[in-house]
C-alpha cells in the first residue's frame, strides 16, 4: 500500500462521496471557529503582513473547505476596518495528496466565487487568490517563514504509512484478522502504531515549524481517543467491524483470509495527553489550547440523549461516511467488488452495535504558536 497515490476520500458528489457525507467534520470545524478566529486575529495583530499566507493541510473536496475559507475572509475584513490601515490579501493554498479530487474542489470553489458568499459580509472582503498544492504535508511544501497559519480537520490521525513489521518471517502476520488495534491485537502490534505516531507526529510538527513565520499559529483537529487505554477508543469500535464485516466475508468465500491478515490501517487515535507528549518533545510550539469534543457517531444525529432513536438509519449515515473514508484503500487492497457486501454487512453491525449503546466519536482540537 502506497499512502501518497492510494489514499483519498470518495470522490464526487454522490450518495456514496464524501462530499455528500462529511456533516460531521463540517460540525466540528463550526464548533472551532473560535479557537480559528481568534489564531488569524492574533496573527494579523501581531505580525501586520502585507498578504497572509495561510495553507489548509488535507483539505480534500467538500463544503468544509469553504466554510473554513469563507471564515477566514470574514475575520480578515474585519480586521482590515478596525486597523484603518490596513489592506492585507489572503493567499490560499489548499493541500492534500495527489489523488485527492481537486477537479471537484475546483468546481466548489468557482462556484463560491460565482455566487458572491462574501457579499453579505459587514465590511469589504480582501483580495483573496486559491491555489491547489497536491503533496503530502509528511513532505515540505513551502519555502523557510513564508506561512502565517496553517490549518488541518480531520487529517492528522492519518499515518504516513501502515505500521512496519507487522508481516513477520514466512507470511505471518501479527495482527491476524485485525485491521486496527481491538482487544485481541498484541502490545508489540501497538506498540509499532503508537511509534509511528510519535513518528510522523513530530516530522509534521519540525516540518511545518521550518515554514511557519514567528508569530504564526496552527489549528489542527485529528481523530483521537477520550482516556488512556489504547484499546478504548472509538476508532477501535468502528474499524473493529469493519473487520469483523472482512472475517464475515471471508466465511461466505468472497474474501482470501490472507488478504484480510495483510490489510492494516494507516491511521491511529491518539490521546490528549500522547498528542500533548509530542508537541512538549518537540520544544517547537506553545501550545495556546487544547480541548475533546465529542459528537456522535451518526453525523446526522444531533441528539444528547443516550439512546439511539433509528439505529437503522444511523448505522446507514455512518456507513456512507466510513466507506467514504476508506473507500479508495479497500479497492487497492480487496479489488472494488468487495464493496458492495462489505459494507452491507458492516451496517448490519452497526445497526446491532448501536442497540446496544449510542457511541461517541472523540475529536482533538488544538492550537499552536511558533516562538
Amino acid at each position: 500500500m502506497d499512502i501518497e497515490r492510494d489514499l483519498h476520500m470518495a470522490e464526487g458528489e454522490g450518495d456514496w462521496s464524501y462530499s455528500s457525507n462529511s456533516r460531521r467534520q463540517e460540525i466540528v470545524i463550526r464548533e472551532t471557529k473560535p479557537m480559528i478566529e481568534n489564531a488569524i486575529k492574533e496573527v494579523y495583530t501581531a505580525l501586520l503582513p502585507k498578504t497572509l499566507i495561510i495553507a489548509d493541510l488535507g483539505c480534500s473536496a467538500a463544503q468544509n473547505t469553504l466554510i473554513f475559507i469563507s471564515n477566514v475572509i470574514r475575520v480578515i475584513a474585519d480586521q482590515n476596518k478596525c486597523s484603518g490601515d490596513g489592506h492585507v490579501e489572503v493567499q490560499f493554498f489548499l493541500n492534500d495528496l495527489p489523488g485527492n479530487d481537486f477537479n471537484e474542489l475546483f468546481r466548489l470553489i468557482q462556484n463560491f466565487k460565482r455566487l458572491g458568499t462574501t457579499d453579505e459580509m459587514a465590511h469589504v472582503p480582501p483580495l483573496y487568490y486559491i491555489l491547489g498544492l497536491p503533496d503530502s504535508y509528511y513532505n515540505r511544501l513551502f519555502p523557510c517563514e513564508s506561512v502565517h497559519l496553517f490549518h488541518s480537520s480531520y487529517c492528522l490521525h492519518w499515518r504516513s504509512q501502515q505500521p512496519e513489521g507487522l508481516e513477520a518471517w514466512r507470511e505471518t502476520y501479527l495482527n491476524e484478522d485485525n485491521i486496527y488495534i481491538t482487544k485481541t491485537t498484541t502490545p508489540a502490534v501497538v506498540k509499532k502504531y503508537q511509534e509511528l505516531f510519535y513518528k510522523d507526529f513530530s516530522l509534521f510538527l519540525k516540518l511545518r515549524y521550518e515554514e511557519l513565520v514567528y508569530g504564526g499559529q496552527m489549528v489542527l483537529i485529528l481523530c483521537g481517543r477520550k482516556d488512556e487505554d489504547v484499546y478504548n477508543g472509538y476508532l477501535n469500535q468502528l474499524f473493529g467491524l469493519v473487520a469483523r464485516s472482512l472475517q464475515n466475508l471471508v466465511l461466505k468465500g468472497l474474501v482470501e483470509k490472507k488478504k484480510v491478515e495483510s490489510f492494516n490501517l494507516p491511521v491511529y487515535g491518539p490521546s490528549v495527553v500522547e498528542v500533548k507528549d509530542v508537541v512538549m518533545e518537540s520544544h517547537l510550539f506553545k501550545m495556546d489550547h487544547i480541548k475533546l469534543i465529542e459528537t456522535n457517531w451518526d453525523p446526522f444525529d444531533d441528539s444528547e440523549g443516550d439512546e439511539v432513536k433509528n439505529s437503522a438509519c444511523s448505522s446507514t449515515n455512518i456507513t456512507k461516511l466510513i466507506r467514504s473514508l476508506l473507500k479508495s484503500l479497500v479497492v487497492c487492497h480487496f479489488g472494488e467488488t468487495i464493496l458492495e457486501p462489505l459494507f452491507k454487512e458492516f451496517t448490519y453491525l452497526v445497526a446491532k452495535h448501536l442497540e446496544k449503546e449510542k457511541t461517541k466519536a472523540a475529536i482533538i482540537a488544538m492550537s499552536l504558536k511558533k516562538e
